[in-house]
């Protein structure tokens, strides 16, 4: 029989700055507080780049239409797409009152028969997971029926946040793939992307560098990701969590399980991507591979710098209010700053407390530290004269009343701003948003009412 992931182990992880600080874990859901996603869209955005598996939501259409396709995360797989396809079981009132198992099986023997993918992912929502539908036994049964991994996710929202959301997706791999599979060949310096989505090609900005290196990513989670390969992560050198504190609970029980140690970096901005590259060949422990890395790296900051050098003179003297989450608090404001943008202020409502100290480090004593960005970010625009502001798409409004610049670096954005070149994509799409006249145009009272 599967055990189900222990929600209270995961609220409390040990791994995690918040443990020694907080009296209430980072996790814990909010009474109320469903716009910033829930469990059941952490999960999904977690496991949905694997584009070999089936991904069927167990509930109501809408939970399907909610969540479906909301990141840009490119696949290289030569066979059919998944992702492309919207599985759902359509869970109705009839269902709620006579279950809904009968509709689940013959959903996942239907896309057995018609797609062949290398696993179904089934993501249990609050509809289902309050009648009480055995998902557990129905996708034991359904391995066995057609010999391939599916998978239950319990992660219904009704749970948590989509951090909270995104452990339970890495519970699922850990319990049902990792660990199933032996590779055809292990090399000495095997690592595993753990947290790396793939949002508009972010990976493979810096892949190939890691490939020029002798330095072979074993698998991913999940960007680009392959199913076979993550079942055969156990056998990684090297555990790399990128950009996503959510699936530190993995890497950490990856540690116990198989003796896998793991780092956690950035490969935002030229800084960050240095650093990440160097720590990777520090943390597989070859002097040779890091002495190649430094090369490496002295190589790529010189051509970087000689082609930012006319953007760092335009960016001279502006400043920047940046509103995401994550260590994406501190690494895109790295960035700004190899860009030469004055970073003023930084949202860390949704970042953990090894976050918040790293961005503080990096803005500063004199930067702000925004913990409700909703009500802070306009009135610092206005104290500091910041030209920039840099979110997510619902921050938009605020940029056009206050009349600067705007700059989507959420998963919405269109370019991969990871690595070295992202950097110049990045500082290209802030050149061009800063000459943009419509933010100024947009705010300006209308003839009649000056």
């Amino acid at each position: 029989m599967a055990i189900k992931p222990k929600i209270k182990e995961l609220l409390d992880e040990s791994s995690c700055a918040h443990n020694q600080v907080r009296k209430v874990a980072c996790n814990a859901p909010t009474p109320g507080a469903t716009t910033g996603g829930c469990a059941f869209e952490g999960a999904q955005i977690s496991l949905f780049p694997y584009a070999d598996a089936a991904h069927l939501v167990h509930g109501p259409i809408t939970c399907l239409g909610s969540s479906w396709e909301t990141r840009a995360t490119g696949t290289s797989y030569p066979g059919r797409d998944l992702t492309r396809m919207g599985f759902t079981t359509d869970i109705n009132i009839n269902d709620v009152v006579f279950s809904g198992e009968e509709k689940l099986a013959a959903a996942v023997d239907y896309i057995m028969a018609h797609y062949a993918p290398e696993a179904v992912f089934v993501y249990a929502t609050c509809v289902t997971a309050m009648i009480g539908d055995d998902i557990d036994l129905l996708c034991k049964q359904a391995t066995e029926r057609h010999g391939v991994p599916v998978m239950p996710v319990h992660a219904p929202g009704f749970v948590g946040s989509k951090n909270l959301g995104s452990r339970l997706a890495g519970e699922a791999v850990l319990m049902h793939l990792i660990g199933t599979k032996e590779p055809e060949e292990t090399m000495a310096f095997d690592i595993n992307l753990i947290g790396e989505y793939n949002v508009t090609g972010d990976m493979w900005q810096y892949t190939p560098l890691l490939e020029e290196l002798g330095i072979r990513v074993l698998s991913t989670l999940s960007g680009d990701g392959r199913i076979a390969q993550i079942r055969t992560a156990h056998r990684a050198k090297l555990n790399v969590l990128v950009c996503a504190k959510s699936l530190v609970s993995l890497t950490r029980k990856m540690q116990e399980r198989y003796g896998i140690p793991s780092i956690s970096l950035s490969f935002y901005g030229k800084r960050e991507t240095s650093t990440g590259l160097l720590a990777i060949a520090a943390a597989l422990g070859d002097q040779d591979l890091m002495e190649r890395t430094r090369l490496l790296v002295a190589r790529e900051e010189a051509k970087l710098t000689e082609k930012l050098q006319p953007y760092r003179c335009f960016f001279k003297g502006k400043k920047a209010v940046l509103n995401t989450g994550g260590n994406k608090t501190w690494s895109i404001a790295a960035a700004l700053q190899d860009l030469g943008i004055d970073v003023v202020a930084t949202a860390v409502k949704k970042a953990t407390e090894d976050d918040r100290e790293k961005a503080r480090q990096a803005l500063g004593e004199n930067g702000v530290l925004m913990m409700n960005p909703g009500s802070e970010q306009a009135k610092i625009i206005e104290e500091t004269g910041a030209d920039l502001l840099l979110a997510g798409g619902r921050s938009l409004y605020t940029a056009i009343k206050k009349g600067i610049a705007f700059a989507d670096v959420n998963q919405e954005k269109k370019k991969s701003y990871g690595g070295y070149d992202g950097l110049l994509n990045l500082a290209e799409d802030l050149k061009s948003t800063l000459q943009n006249p419509v933010f100024k145009n947009v705010a300006r009272r209308a003839p009649w009412e000056e």
